[in-house]
C-alpha cells in the first residue's frame, strides 16, 4: 500500500455550488465567472469552512474546463480562469490548508454510445489539469465522476503533468453503480491500480444510503475512502431543492464510516460550516481503521462493469487479431469457449477496431502488440483493466491499467 501523503483523518470542507446560491448567485449564470466577478463571497464561504475545521478545500474550478465552459463563450480561458480562482481560495485560506484542484464530469459520451472520443477527454482534462498544476493546488480531486472513462481521463492526464496527490470520487445509485453501469468495486480497483492516492463517492445520496456501497468497497481498498455526502436527499420548496439533514443526524454513521477505512470526510450538497464544524467534532471521538484490501491479495483484471480473479491458469485462448471483423471474431471466441480473450494490435486501423469494439468484451482481457506505442495507446484506451505479457510491461503500462501476467 502506497504512503497517503496527509494525516488523517483529514477533513474536507462542505457545497460550494449551494452556498454561492444562497449567497446570491443567480440561476444559469457560470459559476465559476461569476466567482471571479464575487471572490470576496467565495472567500468567506471557504474560510467559514476552515473556521470549522476543514485542513483542505476545493479550488472552485469544478467546471472550468473547455467543454463547460464553451456554453458561455469562455472556452478559451480554461488557463485564466483556473488560476485566478485558485489563487482566490489560497488567499481565502492560507498556506497551512490544503486546496485541491477540483475537476469534475464532462457531460458527455464515448462513442458508440455518444460522439466523443476518449483522446477528447484527454485533451479537456489535461488542459484544465496543467493550468491546475501551474496555479499551484496541493492536490488535484476529480469528483461527481458518473463514467469509468471520465475517471480514468482524468487520472490519466493529471498523471502527465504532475506527480501530486490525486483523489477520485464518483457518483452512484444505492446499488452503488455509476450512470455508466460501473460498480464502484470495479472503478476502485482499477483507478487505484493506476495509482491515485484516495477513492471515494460524493453527491447524489446522503450518508445513510452511501454507507452500504462504502461496505462493499471496504474489502477492496487499498487507499484512504472518502465520503463526501449530501444533506440527505432535497425536497422541492418553492422550486428550490431544499437540504434537511441537521448536523447531528448528518454526522451519525462517522464510525461506521471509519471502520470501512474512510479517512477522508466532508460534505457536498446542502451542507454547510455546521455540518463540517459537526463532523470535525466527531472525527476527534473516533478511530480510524486503515484500509484492509484483503480481497486484493487474490489479483485482479477487469471489464468496465465486472471484476475477474486473475489465476495463474486462466484461458485466455486463441490470439485475436484486431481489424474491422473484431466484434465477429470475439463471438467466434466466446463460442470457443474461452475463459477470456487475446486480442493483439498490429496498426492503426487494429487500434481503431478495437476502441470501437472494447464494449463487446465482458470477459479478462490479454492485451498486446509488437509495436510499443500502440500498445501504450491501446492500454490507455481500454476502459477496464487488462493483462499485458511480461516481456511488455512496463512502469507506463501499469499506469494505464496493465496487470503483469505471470
Amino acid at each position: 500500500m502506497q504512503q497517503f501523503p496527509f494525516a488523517l483523518p483529514l477533513l474536507l470542507d462542505g457545497s460550494t455550488g449551494v452556498m454561492l446560491s444562497r449567497a446570491g448567485m443567480p440561476e444559469g449564470v457560470c459559476t465559476e465567472q461569476w466567482v471571479l466577478e464575487h471572490p470576496e463571497i467565495l472567500m468567506e464561504i471557504q474560510r467559514a469552512y476552515v473556521r470549522a475545521g476543514s485542513q483542505a478545500v476545493y479550488a472552485p474550478t469544478f467546471s472550468a474546463n473547455r467543454v463547460k465552459l464553451a456554453a458561455y463563450g469562455l472556452a478559451d480561458s480554461v488557463r485564466e480562469m483556473n488560476q485566478k480562482l485558485v489563487a482566490i481560495s489560497r488567499e481565502a485560506v492560507g498556506k497551512h490548508v490544503l486546496v485541491g484542484g477540483d475537476m469534475t464530469a464532462l457531460g458527455l459520451f464515448l462513442k458508440p454510445f455518444g460522439d466523443a472520443t476518449f483522446d477528447l477527454f484527454l485533451d479537456v482534462y489535461q488542459e484544465q489539469a496543467e493550468a491546475l498544476e501551474s496555479a499551484g493546488v496541493d492536490f488535484f480531486i476529480a469528483e461527481t465522476l458518473m463514467s469509468l472513462a471520465e475517471a480514468r481521463a482524468a487520472v490519466i492526464a493529471v498523471r502527465k503533468v504532475s506527480q501530486k496527490p490525486i483523489f477520485v470520487t464518483i457518483t452512484c445509485d444505492e446499488h452503488g453503480r455509476m450512470l455508466s453501469g460501473t460498480p464502484a468495486t470495479v472503478a476502485l480497483v482499477i483507478l487505484q491500480k493506476m495509482g491515485i492516492s484516495a477513492f471515494g463517492l460524493n453527491c447524489s445520496v446522503g450518508p445513510d444510503a452511501m454507507l452500504p456501497v462504502v461496505r462493499e468497497l471496504a474489502p477492496y481498498a487499498r487507499v484512504p475512502l472518502i465520503v463526501k455526502p449530501n444533506a440527505g436527499l432535497p425536497s422541492i420548496e418553492n422550486g428550490k431543492a431544499v437540504f434537511s439533514l441537521t448536523p447531528e443526524a448528518f454526522t451519525a454513521h462517522v464510525q461506521e464510516f471509519a471502520a470501512c477505512g474512510v479517512g477522508i470526510f466532508g460534505g457536498c450538497c446542502g451542507t454547510d460550516d455546521r455540518h463540517i464544524a459537526a463532523l470535525s467534532r466527531r472525527l476527534c471521538e473516533i478511530s480510524l481503521q486503515p484500509p484492509v484490501g484483503g480481497v486484493m491479495s487474490e489479483n485482479f483484471c477487469a471489464c468496465e462493469r465486472a471484476l475477474f480473479p486473475l489465476r495463474t491458469d486462466l484461458d485466455f485462448g486463441s490470439r485475436i487479431i484486431a481489424s474491422d471483423e473484431l466484434a465477429d471474431d470475439l463471438a467466434d471466441a466466446e463460442d470457443a469457449g474461452a475463459e477470456g480473450y487475446w486480442i493483439v494490435i498490429e496498426d492503426e486501423e487494429g487500434l481503431n477496431a478495437f476502441c470501437e469494439s472494447q464494449y463487446l468484451i465482458q470477459k479478462p482481457l490479454l492485451l498486446s502488440s509488437p509495436d510499443y506505442r500502440l500498445r501504450c495507446l491501446a492500454f490507455q484506451a481500454y476502459q477496464g483493466l487488462a493483462v499485458c505479457e511480461k516481456a511488455e510491461c512496463s512502469e507506463e503500462l501499469a499506469a494505464f491499467g496493465a496487470i503483469l501476467k505471470e
